[in-house]
């Protein structure tokens, strides 16, 4: 199959994922549970919560809820309305709700918004919910490569005059209490409150001001610390590591924000240039002679720290989602730094995982500033303390999701017993969200055989995301969707004419990552085996013995080559990767949305030529060609090649002549794409 009908599969279920951010694995759903498990592939989406939308309405007012203790469902374009009495009828529950009185003049000509057909995903700002603005914590390693670190430095921003710093011992972890009562900060360390007009001035005193504080009040000093920052000079023997003492550095930022911001939005920002060597948290010994673990040194259980260190990054990692906090990790080394370990951290809080050579690399400079970036109204692309709600009509059940994301634990009429993913439950929590950030939901049909569903007949899920706006807002954006059922007996065409490949792939490449993180990887590439094989059997058309008449129609064309990509691949295939490196590509194939993660398993190939526009090209040998110019984008490289001839005239300078500057315009035109492919990515 050429890549070029890759290409066009990419775009074929856009404007539904243009509009609610959702692509279906299957977009006809089998209407029993025992037909449900006959398609092989599970019914799933891949739903990117706050994808970015310029045409959403500004809603300045608060959801209407269904009145059902049980429901709870919020108003949408597929509820039935009654303008005349002022009653909706929840399409989840049927429980007839009466409208608030602000709606007393809706008709069918005036209707409210969240009511249009075209508004099925809408956000609304909630003005009564007072935020703080969102804090920043930098966690910075001093040693990076040939320096030492014995101690961790926390600078106070509030005092004058001098600059204060205090020091912890690198080998001995402390709990939030410990730092509370030695630093000051929170409940333990501020004075009794004052009355009346003093209390609001003794609350802008509170000692953690002297740690955090608006950036306007702390430009200059924070400028200033950074700019007086000097690398440690403790020695470092020969045939040593530096004596790092991240575990702990990482430990005392979660504690200070769980003293001083509890449950509100805050992110710390860790940038480590070497393994931790030392105290809680420490992946590999002093000593150079002894590597940092190896994947054969997992699968042997050869690795002294690495179980121990888990525990300690699983337990802050849990400690700052417990409390909206993020943790990035910016990690640039030569060698390993202990993502393998740490990637509960960034997995847990939606936090950015980061890997590169050196800090000091063009690369990572454009990267970290993207962090930054601002959308059209000057304001960050990233949003805190975010909770994601699913909701099921009766006949579905949501079995879990995966992605960078934790459980909250709620139980409800629409979780299934059976998990796949993080399930039990149907909120999780997401301290850390982008225009990007996707996850993974898996549903359940429970409908039984012998209780058939109405002709015409349709499913309905809707998607409740709450978050913290970078702007303080709080806003709640809901998603409502449905989909036909069908009689997997008598209609199985309609419902295979209903088969998504390309989120059917990704779906299957994060549910093979998640079991790969607990079972042997040859089990799990022969479990994806099975699948594509019995997906074949089931929507397949072939003569038996006879290899050559095996047909699949258009929208499953492609679905076995994705497969052969994603089992050859980085995710799943360790063999020449470090731990820290299939952490890192596994973590951002749990992240990305659905076009980003498909280049992820399946590469592309573009051709550049003087016959016309570029154009993707077999991802084959064949592919290379004296006149081409090659660009592959694999998400994490993105290579230029020249054909031979293409190679020659460049180096004779030829479009360096006025008269040869279309081909001064063919060497351009890969760069120009291959640099606005990295506005968007990160390393």
């Amino acid at each position: 199959m050429l890549a070029s009908d890759t290409f066009k599969s990419f775009t074929k279920r856009k404007q539904n994922e243009d509009r609610d951010g959702v692509r279906f694995s299957w977009n006809v759903w089998p209407s029993s549970r025992l037909e449900a498990t006959r398609m092989v592939v599970p019914l799933g989406c891949l739903y990117t919560p706050i994808k970015e939308r310029p045409d959403l309405p500004p809603i300045q007012y608060d959801p209407v809820l269904c009145t059902r203790p049980t429901c709870r469902a919020v108003l949408n374009p597929y509820c039935q309305v009654d303008y005349r009495a002022k009653i909706w009828s929840c399409n989840f529950c049927f429980q007839r709700n009466p409208f608030p009185p602000q709606y007393a003049a809706i008709t069918e000509q005036h209707q409210p918004a969240e009511i249009i057909p075209q508004f099925s995903t809408i956000e609304y700002t909630i003005t009564r919910a007072t935020c703080s603005p969102p804090v920043y914590l930098i966690v910075l390693d001093t040693c990076m490569e040939e320096d030492d670190l014995q101690a961790i430095k926390l600078h106070e921003l509030g005092c004058e005059g001098c600059s204060k710093s205090y020091v912890f011992r690198g080998t001995k972890d402390l709990n939030a209490k410990q730092i509370q009562d030695m630093l000051g900060i929170g409940k333990g360390g501020a004075a009794p409150a004052a009355r009346g007009g003093q209390q609001q001035q003794q609350q802008q005193q509170l000692p953690s001001n002297r740690f955090l504080q608006p950036v306007h009040k702390c430009d200059f000093s924070l400028t200033d610390l950074l700019g007086e920052l000097q690398r440690d000079p403790w020695p470092v023997t020969q045939g040593k590591r530096p004596l790092r003492s991240t575990g702990v550095a990482l430990s005392i930022a979660v504690g200070l924000l769980e003293c001083t911001f509890p449950n509100t939005g805050a992110r710390i920002m860790l940038f480590m240039g070497g393994a931790c060597t030392q105290g809680p948290g420490m992946v590999v010994g002093e000593e150079l002679k002894f590597p940092i673990r190896s994947h054969h040194d997992i699968e042997k259980d050869n690795c002294k720290y690495m179980k121990k260190a888990m525990k300690h990054y699983e337990g802050l990692a849990n400690r700052a989602a417990n409390n909206g906090h993020v943790i990035d990790i910016y990690s640039c080394a030569l060698d390993q730094t202990g993502l393998h370990e740490m990637k509960f951290c960034s997995r847990y809080t939606g936090g950015h995982m980061v890997m590169g050579d050196s800090f000091n690399t063009s690369l990572f400079k454009q990267t970290f500033q993207r962090v930054f970036s601002k959308d059209a109204k000057g304001e960050f692309k990233m949003a805190f303390g975010g909770t994601v709600e699913v909701k099921t009509s009766r006949e579905l059940k949501v079995s879990g999701a995966i992605g960078p994301c934790v459980s909250l634990g709620i139980k409800g009429p629409s979780v299934s017993d059976t998990e796949m993913g993080l399930g039990g439950t149907c909120q999780w929590k997401l301290c850390g969200l982008y225009p990007n950030s996707t996850l993974a939901f898996f549903f359940e049909v429970v409908n039984q055989h012998n209780a058939p569903i109405p002709q015409g007949g349709r499913g309905y899920i809707q998607y409740i995301t709450q978050y913290q706006h970078s702007s303080g807002q709080r806003r709640v954006r809901v998603t409502t969707v449905a989909r036909n059922w069908a009689d997997a007996s008598t209609n199985i065409q309609h419902i295979s004419a209903g088969f998504d490949q390309e989120a059917s792939a990704v779906l299957m490449a994060r549910t093979a990552v998640f079991r790969a993180e607990t079972d042997d990887g040859p089990d799990v590439l022969r479990w994806l085996d099975r699948m594509l094989i019995r997906l074949c059997q089931k929507f397949g058309d072939f003569h038996k013995d006879d290899q050559n008449s095996f047909r699949f129609s258009d929208n499953f064309s492609l679905y076995p080559q994705f497969m052969f990509h994603l089992r050859r691949s980085q995710f799943l295939q360790v063999f020449n990767n470090s731990p820290d490196e299939t952490s890192y590509y596994r973590y951002m194939l749990n992240i990305e949305d659905l076009t980003q993660s498909l280049i992820m398993i399946q590469p592309i190939l573009y051709a550049y030529s003087f016959s016309g526009t570029p154009e993707p090209v077999l991802l084959d040998t064949s592919s290379i060609q004296p006149d081409r110019i090659l660009l592959m984008d694999t998400f994490f490289q993105i290579l230029i090649y020249h054909g031979e001839t293409i190679d020659q005239w460049r180096q004779q300078k030829y479009q360096e002549l006025p008269e040869y500057e279309n081909f001064k315009q063919l060497l351009q035109a890969p760069i120009d794409d291959a640099q606005e492919i990295l506005q968007t990515r990160s390393i």
